[in-house]
């Protein structure tokens, strides 16, 4: 018997507030629970509309943690609007072509999301074993161009499910220089104009489709548990980054990336 939508909706919640803070990837997650879900199809689960409400929760958890940081970047922090801005660019260029061309069945293929949670475990580890080598106290407003566009980049790649990220910019940042909580604030205020814009370009290409049939009451749940949700695993991942723990997330990353394979190939059969 199939999940409730009510548990659905929960579940889905549940996955987006965890693992779009916690560097494992939440579009991975989201992508292969739905696909579960709906036995092992992502077209059995029309969650657009959801997958938007999700996305405002944990975008309102982020400027809720960072409302004094946001607030500061309008006065002593303004070069670092600039960064922002620049930081973004590489998610613009890449996303909006693949959204443009019909990416669909890569962005929502479990199998996709399977062979790239092990690469963002490696990512995590080479970033924790180069934080043990160096000691880093950079500051983000600190950043050059070049080393904005790098973290750029490393946002952009994330588009793709399995790879986090948060885990690639604050690898990228902490590789770079950035002492960690830098590298977790930078990544994470970059966040902001890439989870807006993304939710902007999906209710958009929703508008005359219909392409969710989620209550309002269910989309409300689904946004206010991933809030609390994402507030929590925030709050997380800032402490185990102060403890040098980062590499700890990797072995969830590689064996459920195994995992995730192995069931498709037997699916694909």
């Amino acid at each position: 018997m199939q999940i409730p939508l009510f548990w659905q909706v929960v579940l889905l919640a549940i996955v987006q507030g965890v693992a779009e803070f916690l560097p494992i990837s939440s579009s991975g997650h989201v992508v292969v629970l739905a696909a579960l879900m709906g036995y092992g199809d992502t077209n059995g689960l029309k969650i657009d509309d959801l997958n938007i409400a999700l996305h405002v929760g944990t975008l309102f958890s982020i400027l809720v943690f960072y409302w004094q940081r946001i607030w500061r970047l309008l006065g002593e922090d303004r070069r670092a609007v600039g960064l922002l801005v620049l930081g973004t660019i590489p998610a613009v260029v890449i996303g909006l072509p693949l959204k443009a061309f019909g990416s669909d069945a890569l962005l929502n293929n479990p199998l996709t999301a399977g062979l790239l949670f092990p690469v963002t475990g490696l990512v995590l580890l080479w970033a924790a074993r180069h934080a043990r080598d160096n000691e880093q106290t950079e500051q983000y407003h600190q950043l050059t161009v070049g080393q904005t566009l790098l973290i750029g980049l490393s946002q952009a790649a994330a588009i793709l499910p399995g790879l986090s990220r948060s885990g690639t910019t604050i690898s990228a940042g902490m590789r770079l220089g950035l002492a960690p909580r830098a590298a977790a604030t930078f990544s994470f205020l970059l966040a902001i104009p890439v989870i807006a814009g993304a939710g902007v370009l999906e209710t958009w290409s929703m508008a005359g489709h219909a392409t969710g049939n989620t209550p309002l009451t269910l989309l409300l749940l689904g946004l206010a548990i991933s809030f609390a949700v994402g507030l929590v695993s925030l709050s997380w991942l800032i402490r185990w980054l102060e403890r040098g723990r980062l590499h700890l997330f990797a072995w969830w990353c590689i064996p459920l990336g195994f995992a995730v394979v192995v069931w498709q190939l037997l699916v694909a059969r």
